[in-house]
């Protein structure tokens, strides 16, 4: 018996396979377009179905004995479908620029504050409501075909069994959900005049949607009682996988996209000064918990990027050694103190806590005596101190910890984790699997089929620590003067771009 994670992406899809012992067989992956010019940001949610079931016809064949399957996905994007199943349209993605008038409407109709206080969101036009808006208010004609309307994880749990039903956590990237009552929001449908009765049925983390259709899994090469799980929003089954389930640890998804991930209780924090730092209130996997995401647009994409372009003697270099151009700029032991380069880590804009698409990266401070090696270290400094300002920004609103674990491809890097540690001054632990998110997926089947008695236990299987970096008293001291200079690089670079 084994269990599988499928993780879908705004660019690709992977299903990862485990042991119920946790140890992890195997992932396997692959890409599907995105279509992106001036004025729309699209994906077809019918690529998507067809790799997803691609990815399971092959996992099956190459592991065998896939009892669950749990599924998470990106939010926002939704997909219409018609009465025959079929999307459509293409999928807007949350980077597309339409609705931001239809987002005003809908923040004057139903009123910011109370508009935070129902989905635990500042109003925004990334989210699902205010694009859909806009297809009604310009394609009335699609949106009139509609017979759902489903978020990319539920269209796949439905495609998969025919059951209609969205996890909380995926639910809330909606901005039309009541992070209190776990309902959809009549108030907010009806300012919005969308049909509340076209979306999936809200449910917890881990639901099980029941077997997977006969005839898919006789395709599939699938025993016909393998369970589909909602696993919801990716960044929640991260948590999972992580095994954070308090306050005391927050999950550093440390990916493409720097992502630091805390648990708390609603009574606990400040909602209006969560709602300035467009920190978003999401429900969690047990009742009463909750968590945010307090992230950075670029992470480990500001560093491949400086790996692709600007690393040419380091990629030269590494090729001959036969390592990786990672393991060339890092150059074997961290450096010992701030690099004296400040970077602006926005170079895809900034995220929380300004949500500033305008905004640019910027590296100061150079000198000639600088090296690649510097400038690649200032980069990491930069997400590092980026995400510090977070952590103090979510300390004003009650959210507080003393700890990380650490997930994703930059986990792996021994030199970030303990710049992590120095800069933020806790703990960071680098676990062992990097597929946090699969696995999250796969405890939720696991637990769904009774193999554990709840996600904590599925937990001790799964999740297991590598190595902890503690915070260098001397190595803090200096990174936090640099930091005060940091904190003034946003007012200081932001008129000039």
């Amino acid at each position: 018996m084994r269990l599988a994670g499928l993780d879908i992406g705004t660019s690709g899809c992977k299903i990862t396979v485990f042991e119920l012992c946790g140890a992890m067989l195997g992932k396997l992956y692959r890409d599907y377009p995105v279509s992106r010019t001036a004025s729309e940001h699209e994906i077809d949610a019918s690529e998507i179905w067809r790799t997803v079931r691609a990815l399971i016809t092959d996992a099956a064949a190459k592991y065998g004995g896939i009892a669950g399957i749990g599924v998470a996905s990106f939010g926002e994007t939704f997909v219409l479908l018609d009465g025959e199943d079929s999307p459509i349209c293409n999928s807007m993605i949350y980077t597309d620029p339409r609705g931001e008038e239809e987002c005003r409407l809908i923040e004057r109709a139903v009123g910011e504050k109370k508009l935070a206080e129902i989905t635990g969101l500042k109003a925004h036009a990334m989210y699902s409501l205010p694009k859909l808006m806009w297809i009604k208010n310009n394609r009335p004609e699609l949106y009139n075909r509609a017979a759902k309307i489903l978020l990319v994880g539920d269209y796949i749990v439905y495609m998969l069994t025919g059951k209609t039903q969205i996890d909380h956590s995926l639910a809330s990237r909606t901005m039309a959900f009541d992070i209190n009552s776990l309902e959809w929001s009549g108030e907010i449908m009806r300012a919005a005049d969308i049909d509340m009765g076209l979306f999936s049925e809200p449910v917890a983390f881990g639901t099980s949607a029941g077997p997977i259709r006969g005839e898919l899994a006789d395709k599939f090469g699938l025993s016909r009682d393998v369970a589909v799980v909602s696993g919801g929003h990716d960044q929640v089954a991260a948590a999972v996988g992580c095994g954070v389930f308090d306050s005391r640890t927050a999950v550093d998804g440390a990916g493409s996209v720097e992502c630091i991930t805390p648990v708390f209780s609603l009574g606990t924090v400040d909602i209006n000064k969560m709602t300035e730092g467009s920190y978003s209130i999401v429900p969690y996997v047990e009742p009463g918990k909750y968590v945010c995401y307090a992230f950075l647009f670029t992470g480990g994409a500001l560093l491949q990027w400086f790996a692709d372009t600007l690393a040419g003697y380091a990629a030269a270099a590494a090729q001959k050694r036969g390592v990786s151009v990672y393991d060339e700029l890092e150059g074997g032991e961290p450096l010992s103190g701030p690099t004296g380069i400040l970077v602006l880590p926005h170079f895809s804009g900034a995220a929380t806590p300004y949500m500033d698409y305008g905004s640019r990266g910027a590296i100061a401070g150079l000198t000639l005596t600088h090296t690649q090696r510097d400038i690649f270290y200032a980069m990491m400094e930069g997400v590092c101190f980026e995400m510090r300002l977070n952590t103090e920004r979510l300390g004003g609103a009650g959210i507080k910890f003393g700890r990380l674990r650490a997930a994703g491809g930059g986990a792996n890097s021994r030199a970030w984790m303990q710049m992590k540690a120095d800069i933020l001054n806790m703990p960071v632990a680098a676990l062992q699997s990097a597929e946090a998110g699969a696995a999250g997926c796969a405890m939720a089947a696991g637990t769904a089929l009774g193999t554990f008695a709840d996600l904590r236990a599925a937990a001790g299987a799964f999740v297991r620590e590598r190595e902890i970096y503690y915070p260098r008293a001397e190595i803090c001291e200096r990174y936090g003067a640099v930091y005060e200079k940091y904190k003034k690089l946003y007012a200081a670079v932001r008129p000039l771009v």
